[in-house]
């Protein structure tokens, strides 16, 4: 399975100190059917703990999944900052989702070589502490 993360959840993670392998972690929960919320039209919510902290007080993800082949971080947020996403944004996440996750190898290479996305590898760690 391939997993993703759009330029804005990169700044995102990195500002929070998110790292890949925390990511990883949350996309092997959703492929074991450990979802935290299906949203519907490929989109799921996940929790991810903040370091030092268990999950019900770190951060919310929303992912572009499809089973088995394709995950796409494209959002985050911190508990202690709202509650969840709005009916509104559910659907704009529904309408990328078709987008995303139609895409073909080629369309999606060019968008990871123009940095809308890049790839997720758990050695890929460049988080200071």
């Amino acid at each position: 399975m391939k997993v993703y993360k759009n330029a804005w959840f990169s700044r995102f993670a990195r500002k929070q100190r998110i790292t890949n392998k925390v990511l990883l972690e949350a996309i092997e929960r959703a492929n074991n059917g450990q979802i935290d919320a299906d949203l519907g039209g490929g989109v799921i919510k996940q929790r991810i703990a903040r370091k030092g902290q268990g999950l019900s007080g770190g951060f919310r993800t929303i992912i572009l999944y499809r089973t088995s082949e394709r995950a796409f971080f494209v959002y985050g947020f911190a508990k202690h900052n709202r509650d969840n996403i709005e009916a509104d944004e559910a659907v704009q996440f529904k309408k990328a989702a078709t987008h995303v996750l139609g895409l073909s190898d080629h369309q999606l290479a060019e968008l990871i070589a123009k940095g809308h996305f890049s790839e997720v590898y758990e050695h890929d760690e460049k988080i200071s502490e």
